[in-house]
């Protein structure tokens, strides 16, 4: 049976019905999938929905109910599989934002490394989406971003310490997004 998960509004139903609840978290999810439709062009017309699609799914690892090893790219990517989601949206998910660098910090790597993390338009935008949006749902340019999410956890924590280290390949990853965005994205 096809899934409905890598379309916008599958996608879009799965995260209303677990994220309302986080409060911000929920603000957030909805502000990057209106983020990922306006950077839509940074990909393959084929693509387009499968973006928002991995926009309204990619903090689904925080809902409690999905929640297993506290790190949400991972948690989220399990779930997804689990529910039949196509292979390519779960690893979107599981790659989000840098996921790698947390995974690493977290001694988490070899269970994310199960995902394939893919070198794409379509993985650059999302990151883009994701690290343009703040917490609850403003829009930033990316250094404010990271610089938010640096004062929002604690210098010791595993997100401080991953997101350092993710910086520089965050910020290739959304100049690459609003590159291709300036360049009217014939890609």
């Amino acid at each position: 049976m096809p899934s409905a998960l890598d379309t916008p509004q599958g996608a879009a139903e799965l995260a209303g019905a677990l994220l309302p609840p986080l409060g911000n978290r929920w603000l957030h999810t909805q502000a990057v999938a209106a983020r990922a439709e306006e950077a839509g062009p940074a990909v393959p017309a084929e693509e387009r929905d499968l973006l928002v699609a991995a926009a309204w799914l990619h903090d689904i690892g925080y809902a409690p109910e999905v929640r297993e090893t506290g790190f949400h790219p991972l948690d989220g990517a399990r779930y997804l599989a689990s529910l039949g989601a196509p292979d390519r949206l779960v690893r979107l998910v599981a790659h989000h934002s840098g996921a790698v660098y947390e995974a690493e910090q977290r001694g988490l790597a070899a269970e994310l490394a199960v995902y394939e993390r893919e070198d794409s338009p379509l993985l650059d935008a999302l990151i883009y989406a994701d690290m343009t949006t703040g917490p609850a749902g403003q829009r930033f340019v990316f250094d404010e971003r990271i610089d938010e999410i640096l004062d929002r956890y604690d210098i010791r924590s595993d997100v401080n310490a991953s997101i350092t280290k993710a910086r520089p390949y965050l910020g290739a990853a959304v100049e690459r997004t609003q590159d291709r965005l300036s360049r009217g994205a014939e890609v």
